[in-house]
């Protein structure tokens, strides 16, 4: 049974996030195609995976035969950032009942923003607002995907340089967080050891490398990065 008043509400919060994972997912399931996948891989991938910079970065995974355990490790440190805001969110979905696994899944950095940021209207049934605001997103992540493969799998379309909006997308994530933090340090940390990937390691390792130095760093400067917030 669709509880109207949580079902319009989250429609109505989540319109911002419609217009960005519309595209996004339109242009993950166009990329995928052109490498000649089968257009329900894209589909499946945004149904069961749903993560969107991953689903980017396993088509050059496939396309470049990387290794299983080369996999693993980096989608560990990809999407490593969401168990830590995860925690965050066990109050709220404390009371979610059997609600709770799917909205722990279906918790992206979009909805997590959402739930964070606009105030709950005490006449909502938070359980079912949370469900459908969760449900909405991924739809429109699904809808895009679909879209997009279905329109690749039929219509010869140059995708050369469609594969820049995962960049795009990191490079408005990282302006997101500049603006929200106000602190250099950690895209100072970034840039040192992506330069030291390029000129020190293999093609095949850099992202790993790149990640883990990274990780090293900050936690180095892990006091001067508290000090400057």
């Amino acid at each position: 049974m669709i509880k109207s008043l949580e079902f319009k509400t989250a429609l109505k919060v989540s319109i911002p996030v419609m217009m960005g994972y519309c595209v996004l997912g339109f242009a993950f399931g166009l990329l995928i195609t052109s490498f000649n996948y089968p257009w329900y891989l894209a589909f499946l991938m945004s149904i069961f995976i749903y993560a969107g910079a991953l689903q980017f970065l396993a088509i050059g995974f496939f396309s470049s035969k990387l290794g299983l355990i080369d996999i693993f490790i980096t989608s560990i440190f990809v999407n490593i950032r969401q168990s830590f805001y995860g925690l965050s969110m066990l109050k709220k979905f404390k009371k979610s009942g059997k609600l709770k696994p799917y909205l722990i899944f279906g918790l992206t950095d979009e909805t997590y923003a959402l739930l964070t940021s606009i105030k709950d209207d005490e006449q909502l049934n938070k359980k079912y607002y949370y469900l459908y605001l969760s449900a909405l997103n991924q739809f429109y992540w699904v809808f895009g995907t679909l879209v997009g493969a279905i329109f690749g799998s039929n219509i010869s379309f140059d995708t050369k340089g469609l594969d820049f909006s995962l960049t795009a997308l990191f490079i408005i994530l990282a302006i997101e967080q500049y603006k929200a933090n106000r602190n250099f340090t950690p895209f100072i940390i970034g840039a040192i050891t992506s330069i030291l990937a390029i000129l020190l390691v293999p093609i095949d390792n850099m992202l790993i490398f790149a990640i883990v130095c990274s990780l090293l760093g900050m936690f180095i400067l892990k006091k001067r990065l508290n000090n400057d917030k």
